[in-house]
Order: structure tokens, then sequence, then C-alpha cells
């Protein structure tokens, strides 16, 4: 998906490139769990799950940014390193537990952050260079077991009702600044 994905981003058509990214998450939730019931985990596969993360969720994305110019063409970098810099040094070690958000979570919100905006670039890259700093935190988020929860459930429902009254009202935009505004607040806090 994300060596379809760096097509379609190069002959300009993001909105096909971020459909395959999103179809590319929901693949890389699946794999690890279809590998583990099939008893076919390995290191190789291990190693190429994380060259297709770096592909899909680092590469592919960073295309989304559309990099124009010398700043543009630089936060595109810094969001691959970001990606890259996760997926070498950011095991927690403790399990239910990811130790600074992973890329394809970052990868998500960017592209839906794309869809949900219309390909609005300042928007998108607002929340690249939030993302960059999620995925670089030193700080746990649960996993994906964790969300398996009630309580997660409950709450990405009650969220995602919440944007999609925004988006239908044509307020997205006010909706998404307020919430990174929100996370920006929240890391200070925490540093």
């Amino acid at each position: 998906m994300g060596l379809s994905s760096i097509l379609c981003s190069l002959n300009g058509q993001y909105h096909c490139a971020c459909w395959l990214l999103l179809i590319g998450f929901l693949l890389d939730l699946a794999d690890g769990a279809v590998a583990r019931q099939l008893n076919a985990c390995s290191a190789l596969g291990a190693k190429l799950d994380d060259f297709a993360d770096f592909t899909s969720f680092g590469l592919a994305t960073a295309l989304l940014l559309q990099a124009h110019g010398i700043l543009d063409g630089l936060l595109a970098m810094v969001y691959v390193l970001a990606v890259f810099t996760r997926l070498c040094f950011f095991s927690s070690g403790i399990p239910f537990m990811y130790r600074g958000l992973p890329c394809p979570y970052a990868s998500s919100l960017l592209t839906g952050t794309y869809l949900l905006t219309g390909g609005n670039l300042v928007v998108l890259r607002i929340v690249a260079m939030i993302m960059i700093l999620f995925m670089v935190d030193q700080g746990f988020y649960p996993h994906d077991k964790v969300l398996e929860s009630q309580l997660w459930k409950k709450m990405v429902y009650a969220g995602d009702k919440l944007v999609e009254e925004q988006v239908h009202q044509q307020r997205a935009v006010p909706l998404l600044t307020g919430a990174s505004a929100y996370f920006v607040r929240k890391i200070q806090v925490q540093s």
C-alpha cells in the first residue's frame, strides 16, 4: 500500500494516496495478529514489518505534505526522521504500552486530516508538527489491546460522532485547531 500511495502522490493524486494509506493502516493492525495465529512469526517478518511501516507511514505520508519550498521540504524530512527514530529506538518494554505515538497512528491522523480538510496544507503541516512531537515523545500510550476495552470504544464512538457532526456543519478546521491546541498544552504541562 505504501508504494502505491507514493506513486499516487508523485502523480498528484493525493486523495487516492490517503485512502491507500488508511487501507495500509488497517492491514498493519491485522498483520501481526494473523502471523501469530498462523504461528508464522519470524525475525525476518519483524524486519519486513518495520520496513513496510517506514515506507507507508514515513515516506508515503511525508509526500502528502507537498514540499514546495525549503521549509516544507525540511518538515517532510523531519517527519521521515521522526518515523525512523520511532521505529528504531522507542520500544517501551512495558506490556500493553507504547513509548511515543506509533507511526501508523500518526500517519492515519495526518491522512484523516487531509481528507477532512480537503487538503488544507496549513492545517496538515500543523498536524504534522504535532505528530512529530508525539512520535518522539518519551510518554507512554496505551497499546491496541487496552483500546479494545469498552470505555475506549465509547470514547472513540463519541469522538467520531462529534467530528462527523462538525464536518457536516463545516466546522472541522476550528475543531481540529482546538484539539491541536489542547494537545500542545498537554505536552507543555507534562514537560
